[in-house]
């Protein structure tokens, strides 16, 4: 059973590991989505990703403390709920960090049940970060920061007539915002073409582009108007602009200059109304300083430039990502019932850092769902390289098996250990006073007085 806040994002942000942890593990088991930090440092790099719903925040750790890091995310406007937990509490310390605007305080050590009301109680007051965040146009799904950000330049470059240049690597949705842009300005009634200049070879791509009259060429047995005359008061989409050669650029900087198109052997030019959005994923300006690209035409493209950022820069919003995606494959890969991911499985995709970008995760997804056939996705139906890059990381192991069976885990850390105490709560992430606790409260390994260095097994 799930508590009413299901699906609301939370950073614990605490210096010690296994608390950190085994907070997540509680959060995560009870339906939250959780990221976790070990100083402010690491806070500040998860705040700037993405949007919250909860901060969890340790008042006393190396470098930045909480309450610095609390008085610098109220200046900066950050009104995310903050809740403080300390082991340090005195009455002092909670009426500070109060007035630096955090919204509650609680000492540690804290029993789950008081915790979990606590995070219920901050987060009932609050609209999810999903709820929070404006729809993004054109099928653009993010909560993130930079995504809030991309949307925001979307919707103001999209009602006017200005040329757009779109940036970004390969498969994180280009098309997607110049479909917003179209759809969102005022030539949404007139058509969207798409045309790869780096799928077409230079002679056919000028006569696409530019239409041709018979007898131009070899096989122009009639007129043909190109796609700029076919998309008369619509939006010309042209990926992979860096592909285009260095004469069909020249032709291009006249059709934007001028606002007319000539076709292939005719004499006289032809008006066009069409708005163009550019898109690459190379370095224009690279490619201006090395002569391959015409930097005249490099700044009629880019007067406004949109960057679209890589999946690893807003890991954030990959459960959102993830849902849509579960939702259209549901119906392709057979599935009887809505498809979803395990807490763990989550945890994977969020850790791994996809070089292919949205494309590459939806092809994840694909593959897992069929492998999965048609019930939950478990970590172990992911791709065999998203779940390699994971398993390198001490914490997601010992979270895994913390929400499987945190005794079956501690079991397992010490036979690979052969018994030793200090092996083992290294293998599990946590300190050896944790792991002789914890092994007390399971009764494994005897009840000896304090931690030692081997036990009997």
């Amino acid at each position: 059973m799930t508590t009413p806040g299901t699906g609301a994002e939370i950073l614990v942000v605490d210096d010690d590991r296994a608390f950190r942890i085994s907070t997540a593990a509680l959060l995560e088991a009870e339906g939250y989505r959780t990221s976790v930090a070990a100083d402010g440092t690491g806070a500040v790099a998860a705040l700037r990703e993405r949007r919250f719903d909860l901060v969890i925040l340790d008042l006393r750790m190396p470098g930045t403390d909480g309450l610095v890091l609390l008085e610098a995310l109220r200046v900066w406007g950050h009104r995310v709920p903050v809740l403080i937990i300390s082991g340090y509490g005195t009455i002092d310390s909670a009426v500070r960090s109060m007035h630096l605007g955090a919204d509650d305080f609680l000492t540690k050590p804290v029993e789950p049940d008081v915790l979990m009301a606590r995070v219920a109680e901050l987060l009932a007051r609050r609209p999810t970060s999903a709820e929070r965040a404006a729809p993004l146009p054109g099928g653009i799904i993010g909560a993130s920061v930079v995504m809030q950000e991309l949307a925001d330049r979307v919707r103001r470059v999209a009602p006017t007539e200005t040329t757009v240049l779109v940036t970004g690597e390969t498969g994180t949705g280009k098309e997607l915002v110049t479909r917003a842009i179209h759809e969102l300005s005022p030539r949404k009634g007139g058509p969207l073409t798409a045309v790869n200049c780096a799928a077409l070879a230079e002679g056919i791509l000028e006569s696409e582009l530019f239409g041709h009259v018979r007898g131009a060429f070899t096989g122009a047995t009639r007129d043909r108007a190109g796609v700029f005359e076919a998309t008369e008061g619509g939006t010309l989409f042209l990926d992979e602009i860096g592909e285009m050669s260095l004469a069909l650029q020249q032709r291009l900087l006249r059709a934007l200059q001028e606002r007319e198109v000539t076709r292939v052997g005719a004499t006289r030019a032809t008006s066009v109304d069409v708005r163009v959005v550019a898109a690459t994923n190379r370095n224009l300006r690279e490619m201006v300083a090395a002569g391959r690209f015409r930097e005249d035409l490099y700044y009629r493209l880019a007067v406004f430039p949109i960057d679209v950022p890589p999946l690893r820069q807003r890991k954030g919003d990959i459960p959102l990502l993830v849902d849509s995606a579960l939702a259209r494959l549901a119906p392709r890969v057979g599935a009887t019932r809505p498809l979803s991911c395990s807490p763990l499985a989550m945890r994977v995709l969020r850790h791994y850092d996809w070089p292919g970008n949205v494309r590459q995760l939806f092809g994840a997804l694909e593959s897992a769902a069929i492998d999965a056939s048609g019930e939950r996705i478990e970590a172990q139906h992911l791709p065999e390289e998203v779940r390699a890059s994971a398993e390198r990381t001490t914490e997601l192991r010992y979270r895994a098996e913390f929400l499987d069976d945190e005794r079956a885990a501690i079991e397992r850390a010490l036979q690979a250990s052969n018994g030793g105490l200090a092996q083992a709560a290294d293998r599990l992430g946590m300190g050896r006073t944790t792991l002789w606790r914890k092994m007390r409260q399971y009764g494994i390994g005897g009840s000896g007085s304090g931690p030692t260095d081997r036990i009997e097994t």
